[in-house]
């Protein structure tokens, strides 16, 4: 688990829920199931209505990386590479067949196929960049769709708000529940900007961040193979491909 992840959403919902009782706001006001009925689900019909199933779907289960993040396990991949060059140079990229059965990854499977079958540096990056920009693309989009759901859940908020003032309207011959049932009405505003604000977006971001870092890794991918289609010495791979590893 993404323990900074977690321990920063603690941080934002107790600061915003320790403040407003600092202020004298009482709790059981804050928490209004109505209210979060109507963000919640006038948003998710708004996303649900401008993605495709595929992407929408997709999008749902990435959330879980901003808490659970996938490891990127660059520097493995590199001593990998740098193996496959060793034995390849040793003895021959047929050698290398024995390795497929053992490999996880479709991508990396695909390509080492393709150094297999003897393709040629150029042949294996044509194949290959074209899966790299259509994951990109793909995911870029399912996460996109937490960024919607921030655009919309705000004017959501505000829709909730003006429902509950037209039920406070229903009774101002009782001018006592007026104070009560306004602030009630402007909770669903509150929750809406709190959700798009502390929420949806920096779920977005998170993916994107994640997504840009599995694309790097692919690209580090390629670039290897390339290299050890082309008979490149394996030092000089690793020491390259080390360069896509942040210090």
């Amino acid at each position: 688990m993404d323990k900074l992840s977690l321990l920063g959403l603690l941080f934002a919902f107790a600061g915003i829920m320790g403040g407003s009782l600092l202020e004298g706001s009482s709790m059981v006001l804050l928490l209004q199931g109505a209210a979060l009925l109507i963000v919640l689900g006038g948003t998710l019909g708004a996303v649900m209505l401008q993605y495709p199933a595929r992407t929408f779907i997709l999008g749902l289960r990435m959330m879980r990386w901003a808490f659970f993040t996938p490891k990127i396990q660059s520097q493995k991949m590199v001593y990998q590479l740098s193996a496959w060059s060793n034995i390849a140079r040793r003895d021959s990229v047929l050698k290398l067949e024995d390795q497929i059965d053992d490999i996880s990854d479709p991508f990396v499977r695909k390509g080492l196929q393709l150094l297999v079958d003897n393709q040629p540096a150029e042949k294996i990056q044509d194949v290959l960049q074209v899966e790299i920009d259509t994951y990109e693309q793909c995911h870029f989009q399912a996460a996109r769709i937490w960024e919607s759901a921030a655009g919309y859940s705000p004017t959501i908020g505000i829709m909730g708000a003006v429902l509950g003032l037209v039920q406070v309207m229903q009774h101002l011959r009782d001018p006592s529940t007026l104070g009560i049932g306004i602030a009630v009405a402007f909770i669903s505003t509150l929750y809406g900007v709190g959700l798009a604000n502390l929420v949806f977006l920096p779920i977005s971001g998170k993916l994107k961040l994640i997504i840009l870092q599995q694309v790097k890794l692919r690209e580090m991918v390629v670039d290897g193979l390339m290299m050890i289609a082309s008979a490149e010495n394996s030092r000089h791979i690793e020491n390259k491909l080390q360069g896509y590893i942040p210090a």
